[in-house]
């Protein structure tokens, strides 16, 4: 057999498998790279985007803005199979605040909850409807405060968004992904190491992750059959990880002192996810996988 037989029969393929990227916005973020490698790869791919950037988002769709960005090695555009409204600090219509339903952002957008998006995919495909989810959600109110300056509502609330909304959404999108089924977030490195200016309970809602990935890959692995992994990507410059303060100086620190001293980029994090939902990664589950140009291997700083 030829090497380059053998290459071509391990391309990804994701041809007939649906995935759902939760955490999509824009262009400029993992969420959307990971959303273009999947479709890359065979995917259709669905998207779900917090209600408040919805309209935004929509928006730079449909006037071309991301044309460029949206474009397949096959000269095709990436095109989202559904744009679903999603609060995933929500697991149902009732948790829903009353004045945050009718506000201006979210009175259009009905149910955004988990279970409100798990009922609408069941309603567009079918009663097991998904192959892929990928939980692509961080958020911490006090991210720019140390911990000792987080209050209690500011650590449960990045718990709450960026932690516990991987358990919520398995607990819904479980019973509705179709056999081989594959789950997979994102982490970050502060879940294990002191990051100074990552704060507000983040590293600690990050923690949470990684621990809840290990307990959900054993209790979904034995109900549904379904892997559950987490990829521990190294610090990018997207428009969310901007509300850190510091990230540019992260990104730099990291491609400075790293094995490989080089910036990440997003369509590494992208590649990598789209292996880890593939038949290829068939035996991986539990697992956090670093894609961060090794620098969690790192003891010291360069001299």
């Amino acid at each position: 057999m030829s090497a380059c037989h053998y290459n071509r029969m391990l391309n990804i393929n994701l041809s007939g498998r649906r995935a759902l990227v939760a955490g999509v916005a824009d262009d400029g973020g993992f969420g959307f790279a990971i959303a273009k490698a999947l479709a890359e790869a065979g995917a259709s791919v669905c998207v779900g985007t917090w209600p408040p950037a919805l309209n935004i988002f929509m928006n730079l769709l449909e006037r071309g803005r991301m044309d460029e960005s949206r474009k397949l090695s096959n000269g095709s555009l990436l095109a989202f199979e559904r744009i679903y409204p999603l609060d995933a600090v929500f697991d149902t219509y009732g948790d829903v605040p009353e004045e945050l339903r009718t506000s201006k952002r979210y009175r259009d957008v009905g149910d955004c909850s988990i279970d409100g998006l798990a009922s609408r995919l069941v309603s567009d495909f079918g009663a097991r409807p998904l192959d892929i989810v990928v939980h692509a959600l961080a958020n911490g109110p006090e991210v720019k405060n140390p911990l000792l300056e987080t209050s209690r509502a500011g650590y449960l609330a990045a718990l709450s968004a960026s932690s516990y909304s991987l358990v919520s959404m398995l607990q819904r999108f479980g019973p509705l992904l179709r056999p081989d089924g594959a789950v997979a977030s994102l982490t970050y490195m502060a879940s294990e190491r002191v990051i100074p200016g990552y704060g507000g309970g983040m590293s600690s809602a990050k923690a949470a992750l990684e621990c809840d990935t290990r307990l959900l890959a054993y209790e979904a692995g034995r109900k549904w059959g379904v892997r559950v992994n987490t990829v521990s990507a190294g610090p990018f410059a997207s428009r969310a990880a901007s509300a850190i303060g510091i990230i540019e100086k992260m990104v730099e620190y990291v491609a400075r002192n790293a094995p490989l001293p080089e910036a990440l980029k997003a369509e590494e994090v992208g590649r990598a996810m789209a292996f880890l939902c593939s038949p290829l990664a068939s035996g991986i589950t539990g697992t956090t996988v670093y894609v961060d140009k090794g620098f969690h291997t790192m003891g010291m700083q360069t001299l």
